[in-house]
């Protein structure tokens, strides 16, 4: 390993308090799709924070990077498998995801939606008017901002309901919303 993969070791290893922060807003997000939360300032990107507070042994991992070696920093930290994009029960990117490769992900079943992923996303901005959402846990309608180019791509993903993919969008200063599988959203793409 090399003294950069070290030190990024260090900074994105959460103390016990860090991961239930990250935990309950993660919740939050995912409770109130459109609302935004603030996930606990680190020196590891933001986009990363859910799945280092949230993986395990049994549960696989992708990481979508430009080789930064985000994948071993969190199979280090988390000691969890990496997995292949179709496969991997939590997908974070640290770069922008192609609207196939969000199709791509795995989705679960009717019988076990539970095996559908949770992709963390980055995105610039997470307050705006681009995706316009309802649902379960939206107070009438929420807006959010961020995800250019996937419209169609989450909705073929969430098309087979209850299977499907949970997403989080989240700001480099670690500001983040939820849009889960039971959430519509509408809006356009750029």
């Amino acid at each position: 390993m090399t003294g950069l993969v070290l030190d990024r070791i260090a900074a994105a290893t959460l103390r016990p308090d860090e991961s239930r922060q990250v935990f309950r807003a993660v919740l939050d997000a995912l409770s109130r799709p459109g609302h935004v939360v603030a996930l606990p300032t680190e020196s590891t990107p933001a986009v990363l924070l859910p799945v280092l507070a949230l993986a395990d042994l049994g549960t696989g991992v992708a990481v979508l990077d430009d080789g930064e070696d985000w994948t071993e920093v969190v199979g280090v930290v988390t000691s969890a498998p990496a997995a292949p994009l179709e496969q991997a029960r939590f997908v974070a990117a640290t770069r922008p995801v192609t609207a196939d490769e969000l199709r791509a992900v795995c989705r679960g079943s009717a019988l076990a939606p539970e095996d559908g992923a949770l992709v963390c996303l980055p995105v610039s901005e997470v307050d705006g008017d681009n995706w316009a959402v309802t649902g379960p846990g939206v107070a009438g309608t929420a807006s959010v901002s961020g995800v250019d180019g996937l419209l169609a791509a989450r909705a073929e993903a969430v098309a087979g309901f209850p299977a499907g993919i949970d997403l989080l969008l989240i700001a480099p200063d670690g500001r983040m919303t939820g849009i889960p599988r039971s959430t519509t959203v509408e809006g356009r793409d750029r």
